[in-house]
């Protein structure tokens, strides 16, 4: 399964047929929430998705309204409350079993911003897409779609941007291995990764480089009255400030994997858990600036295309344990260099943890031969400066370029 994201150009009037559209799908949501709710009250009993299936058929013949909602995209609003249901349930277990997590009971929608069609109810020919109930939509596809076409999601983002979502199956693709060096990489704050052969890669900090202007936008949001149209204004004008920081990011990461997974056929890496980390409040901002998660899950699907491994690894003490002789020392963060009183290992903090980390992933992948780490001369050259550029970011991109 792959995914692939166009930004599609409706005019005004399909812009108020789609906006209807997820109003009536917002009205479904709650309609059929209160109905579950209602349900378990009287009888006891989970309101099941057939049910709630059977209700969106009666719903449609008492409200005519919901006829310009496609009965695919009205199934998945109910497949939506379904989920909301068993997630709910399977949260009271986690608690019960001493898991520390809100229980969170599924809330009312203030409002929908996308539109799911799983099976039927759309065509895409040529540069144009045929959406049910909503006619051709022009759409801009930077690169062919790979596979066969499975699902649409249709979204409206904060920044008044429409996008089309397609999931796609593609059969009988294998793996072949590009044969290339294999690497650990540690992603920190200082800089964003160092890798086991001894490249470092720069942090960016784009949320930090714009953090007066981000501020000057919110004053003016603060200075606005409320519900005037001068708020609205302004509120649009934060929020195309701030997809443009994520765009940013969204870039240096899809470049800086794209590149790694075409130099390298392993990649060893940190399973992070980076909710757990930002409840450090000191470190929560640049935590979230550096987007550690989003990089790791790119890593995740780009490599098995470009024929290369990436494996996730358990980070506990991988900081604390000598690359060289394996023996452990306590490392406070302000300690920048790893030195070993056991065997005498002197090196870069984030360069032993990165060898450390190549180690284990070479000892979970299976491999007979745990190459000597920084041996394998590296085919990874970028400078920083290129890594930088902005640019509009749709989802996988960087096989294009």
């Amino acid at each position: 399964m792959r995914a692939y994201r166009y930004r599609i150009y409706p005019t005004q009037k399909q812009k108020h047929v789609l906006t209807q559209q997820m109003v009536l799908a917002k009205t479904v949501y709650n309609f059929l929430l209160g109905e579950a709710k209602q349900h378990y009250k009287s009888t006891g009993r989970t309101f099941t998705r057939n049910m709630m299936n059977l209700r969106l058929t009666k719903l449609k013949k008492e409200r005519p309204e919901f006829v310009g909602l496609h009965s695919q995209v009205l199934q998945n609003v109910a497949d939506r409350v379904w989920k909301a249901y068993q997630n709910f349930f399977r949260r009271i277990k986690e608690k019960r079993k001493g898991k520390r997590i809100k229980v969170g009971f599924p809330r009312v929608k203030k409002f929908v911003v996308s539109l799911t069609y799983p099976q039927s109810g759309f065509k895409l020919n040529g540069t144009r897409l045929s959406v049910s109930k909503v006619g051709f939509v022009p759409i801009v596809l930077h690169r062919p779609v790979e596979g066969k076409v499975k699902t649409l999601a249709i979204k409206f983002t904060k920044s008044h941007e429409w996008y089309a979502a397609f999931a796609t199956e593609i059969e009988g693709a294998s793996f072949v291995s590009n044969d290339n060096p294999v690497v650990g990489i540690d992603l920190g704050l200082i800089n964003y990764a160092t890798l086991s052969d001894g490249t470092v890669i720069p942090n960016t900090r784009f949320s930090k480089q714009n953090v007066a202007r981000s501020r000057r936008l919110q004053r003016r949001i603060s200075r606005k009255v409320k519900g005037s149209r001068n708020r609205r204004k302004a509120i649009l004008k934060f929020a195309q400030f701030s997809n443009h920081i994520a765009q940013q990011r969204h870039d240096f990461q899809h470049k800086l994997s794209h590149r790694l997974v075409n130099s390298y056929g392993l990649i060893a890496y940190e399973k992070l858990n980076v909710e757990g980390m930002t409840k450090n409040h000191r470190l929560a901002g640049a935590i979230q600036d550096a987007g550690w998660g989003e990089f790791a899950r790119m890593l995740g699907y780009k490599a098995g295309k470009a024929g290369c491994r990436a494996i996730e690894v358990n980070p506990k003490n991988t900081s604390t344990t000598c690359s060289n002789c394996g023996a452990r020392k306590p490392m406070p963060l302000s300690t920048r260099t790893y030195v070993c009183e056991n065997c005498g290992l002197s090196t870069d903090r984030d360069l032993n943890s990165a060898r450390v980390i190549l180690a284990r992933g070479l000892s979970t992948a299976g491999r007979a031969e745990i190459y000597a780490c920084g041996e394998a001369a590296s085919t990874f050259s970028v400078k920083a400066s290129s890594l930088v550029e902005a640019g509009t970011i749709c989802e996988g991109n960087v096989h294009a370029q």
